[in-house]
């Protein structure tokens, strides 16, 4: 195999690659039982990033959520739950009802919703929805502002999500 830079193969680079999700540099250079510092090096000078991906300090834990998904699994309120997490109950009413609310609530599934969730870049709405794309560029061709636009499509379509577009989100 050969060696890119001196430090480590396309090959070894692939499958650390493939193993970093999740995994600290320990964990990731275990199998190769080689040192961790060439990747280590390589890694900060690739991504900038040292070790496992973060979250900021501010979002729920997994632990966090496991202790929401056995409080409400056993009756405790929200608030009480809040309480013994020291978190605002605010908070914790918004993370049961973003994922199904407290008979449906799973912290697994909510804790892997907030990683897929908080991965950037975000697709535009347009790009995503044609319908939405379609009325927007039928109005620009009317010469409509973005505002106009989104005040129009809040108004039109205040029943439904399908068309809701912040402004920035308009050419």
């Amino acid at each position: 195999m050969s060696k890119v830079n001196g430090w480590l193969s396309t090959a070894q680079k692939s499958e650390l690659w493939c193993r970093w999700k999740g995994q600290s540099l320990h964990e990731i250079g275990a199998p190769s039982a080689r040192s961790i510092r060439p990747f280590a090096v390589w890694w900060r000078v690739t991504v900038g990033l040292s070790g496992r991906p973060s979250r900021s300090g501010r979002v729920l834990t997994a632990v966090e959520r496991e202790d929401i998904s056995r409080g409400s699994a056993s009756g405790v309120s929200l608030r009480k739950i809040a309480q013994l997490l020291d978190r605002a109950a605010s908070t914790v009413s918004r993370e049961v009802a973003r994922h199904g609310g407290a008979s449906e609530y799973r912290a697994n599934e909510a804790d892997q919703r907030a990683w897929d969730s908080a991965l950037r870049p975000k697709p535009c709405l347009l790009a995503m929805r044609e319908q939405l794309r379609e009325v927007v560029a039928s109005k620009l061709l009317l010469d409509w502002s973005p505002e106009q636009i989104s005040g129009w499509l809040t108004t039109q379509y205040s029943t439904t999500r399908v068309c809701a577009c912040p402004t920035n989100d308009l050419p």
